[in-house]
């Protein structure tokens, strides 16, 4: 990229943000003027000063029970197949329809479902034209929507999901602009149904352990923490057969930010109880230059010209650092980097006035200059395992999703939603966390200055009660083992 053109982007704020009420990426528009970048970067400040007077609040809802709880599934590319298959294992699950662009993909999970299942499941399905998911929404006899579409879609379906009298359960990020943001609040304080971000990593092993430490005082009064999404994706990101349309590689060449920060963010935000006894209250971020993927796409495109329309020299930068300070004066650090070839890591740091925890490279744990040693951290585990480990843990590493925890996420939802009691995330968390990426893209393009986060909550925090990790009220929901 030149030096011309990054300096341009840099004043004019080409961030991607949606153009407001759209869901449409503006940066998709190569021939977008200066005025319209400068109107997008506006939007996003504009939005992050709203203020929001609560309908009712969602933190701590129980809706009505559901024994059995019907679900429909949309988006069946990456994650939706195995999402469906986890399901499927769980106790008061009816999965009743199936949704995807493309019939093959529906056909084809349809198929495999019943070979493991038989006909317990016999879902409808859905498919062959862009807005054919809401022919599924509308259908009477759904209580939940699972969605694991592209990012543009995941506020337009949870919404429609919601206005249809559905819960809904969206995949990271829940959002692409402030303003859909608050859309996901406003729809859920008014129809009463759940919105939760499917974060996943808020139910990995060391992360839930952390949580309880943090809940029991382990750690102490907690200070800081960092989180990340350090994941070499460039050849995916590239890749004709990997996402949809290439839509992924879409978003890394028109913003300019921290992309996918909830992975990092969220276990971090539940140990320091953010929406629930603190919030998050400004941000500042700063961007690396592009060092890879403009070189990457010239690259493909000299013996390939299916990606000479990829030769755009707007990607964002490798390296993303951005830093939140909360109300209470704690700190968190989330970092983005897609590209460069680094191991895995999502950092995972805890760090309080008595104790301190670390997960990549490797789990350690401290409560002085020194780290534990590993009987004494073994020791640990076993004196802070949360009681939903000890329940679902080995099933879930058997059934699978990033080493179970995907599925620990899915049958605590359920769980919930069998038994009528609040979600470990609901849709103030999902707001929030979501909205951490977007305006670090404002931040990035004006020189890491500060913007503050919106407080979706509306003060509802100062009052908001904690994660409940004790399965109290439920913990009822059986597990059967279909691989």
């Amino acid at each position: 990229m030149s030096s011309n053109r990054r300096e341009f982007l840099k004043l004019s704020g080409l961030a991607g943000i949606s153009i407001a009420g759209t869901g449409l990426l503006a940066g998709c528009a190569t021939g977008a003027t200066e005025e319209q970048q400068q109107s997008n970067l506006a939007q996003i400040a504009q939005q992050a000063k709203r203020k929001h007077t609560q309908q009712f609040n969602m933190s701590g809802y129980s809706a009505p029970k559901l024994d059995k709880v019907r679900i429909g599934f949309v988006g069946l590319g990456m994650r939706g197949p195995g999402a469906v298959y986890r399901m499927s294992n769980i106790e008061g699950v009816e999965i009743k329809a199936l949704c995807d662009l493309i019939p093959e993909r529906a056909e084809k999970v349809k198929k495999e479902l019943q070979e493991r299942t038989g006909t317990a499941h016999n879902p409808a399905l859905y498919s062959g034209k862009e807005d054919s998911w809401k022919e599924m929404f509308e259908r009477d006899d759904l209580d939940l929507i699972y969605i694991t579409t592209p990012w543009d879609l995941h506020t337009p379906q949870a919404v429609y999901a919601m206005e249809h009298g559905k819960h809904a359960a969206v995949e990271v990020p829940a959002a692409t602009s402030i303003e859909e943001c608050w859309q996901l609040v406003e729809t859920s304080e008014r129809t009463k149904k759940h919105c939760m971000m499917l974060e996943n990593c808020c139910y990995d092993f060391f992360e839930i352990l952390t949580l309880n430490m943090a809940r029991q005082g382990y750690f102490g009064e907690i200070v800081h923490g960092e989180g990340a999404y350090i994941h070499q994706l460039l050849d995916l990101n590239f890749d004709k057969d990997g996402y949809q349309n290439m839509w992924r590689l879409r978003e890394n060449m028109t913003r300019n930010g921290s992309l996918y920060p909830t992975h990092g963010l969220g276990p971090i935000c539940q140990v320091m109880n953010v929406n629930r006894g603190d919030v998050m209250d400004y941000l500042t971020s700063v961007s690396t230059d592009d060092f890879q993927m403009y070189e990457e796409a010239q690259k493909r495109a000299e013996g390939d010209a299916f990606y000479k329309e990829f030769v755009q020299d707007t990607y964002r930068g490798n390296m993303n650092t951005t830093t939140i300070r909360t109300k209470k004066g704690r700190t968190i650090m989330i970092q983005h980097d897609v590209t460069t070839p680094r191991p895995y890591s999502r950092i995972h740091l805890v760090s309080g006035t008595k104790g301190m925890a670390r997960k990549w490279p490797e789990a350690k744990i401290s409560k002085g200059h020194g780290w534990l040693k590993p009987e004494e951290v073994k020791a640990l585990e076993e004196q802070y395992t949360p009681e939903i480990v000890k329940k679902i843990g080995e099933m879930a590493k058997k059934i699978g999703g990033h080493g179970g925890m995907d599925f620990m996420m899915d049958w605590r939802l359920i769980d919930c939603l069998r038994n009528g009691l609040p979600l470990d995330q609901d849709v103030y968390d999902a707001a929030s966390w979501t909205a951490v990426g977007l305006l670090s893209e404002w931040s990035v393009a004006n020189r890491s200055n500060s913007i503050d986060v919106p407080d979706f909550t509306a003060g509802a925090w100062e009052k908001n009660a904690p994660v409940d990790l004790s399965l109290a009220g439920g913990g009822t929901t059986n597990v059967v083992v279909k691989l």
